[in-house]
């Protein structure tokens, strides 16, 4: 449906993340994985959606000089944000355990951002989630680490894994959002530019 919409652009997808593509496809998307290399840091004052609108827009500026007329390129940026900090992506296994540890029993937001980027606009977009852990023992969050390995994502967990189905007890918000894109605002949103 949204093809036909898009059949006089080129969609660019900056993400080697499978979820992600995977989305992509089960919207009917035709694009393509376009990847390069880019150091996620923002300055500390941002704050909440600010730094995943930070961060998305700074995964499209490598690709600027390459955009042509009908290209848009969509980069994207998830955190997880609870007690006033960011968590992203856990180093090491104590840091992942330290994080889950810190949402047990507590409700955190998981925020999305998706940049679209062509050769002369750029719009930036974000939802926010609300997720409620229940109260997780260390056996728990130990057995979720060792066997879902969860480095490669923000807050050191994907809710559909394992500790999504037993230790999530409420959320608020798009679940897809969670998993690693508001599916519904890509779909929107792509909407609103090929109307334009």
């Amino acid at each position: 449906m949204l093809n036909d919409l898009l059949k006089n652009h080129n969609i660019i997808l900056a993400s080697g993340s499978p979820r992600r593509q995977q989305f992509f496809k089960e919207l009917g998307l035709d694009f393509e994985v376009r990847l390069k290399p880019v150091k996620e840091e923002y300055p500390k004052r941002l704050q909440h959606f600010e730094i995943s609108d930070y961060l998305s827009q700074l995964k499209a500026l490598p690709f600027k000089e390459e955009l042509k007329d009908n290209d848009i390129l969509i980069t994207s940026d998830t955190i997880v944000w609870h007690n006033n900090t960011a968590l992203g992506k856990p180093n090491s296994e104590a840091e992942a355990f330290n994080m889950i540890q810190s949402m047990s029993n507590a409700t955190h937001e998981v925020i999305t951002s998706i940049c679209f980027t062509t050769p002369t606009l750029q719009k930036t977009v974000n939802a926010i989630t609300k997720v409620t852990f229940k109260s997780l023992t260390n056996d728990e969050i130990n057995y979720y680490i060792n066997t879902c390995k969860p480095f490669d994502k923000a807050g050191a967990y994907g809710i559909q894994e394992w500790i999504g189905q037993v230790g999530i007890t409420k959320i608020e918000g798009s679940y897809f959002n969670v998993v690693g894109l508001p599916t519904h605002l890509l779909y929107k949103t792509l909407n609103s530019l090929v109307e334009n």
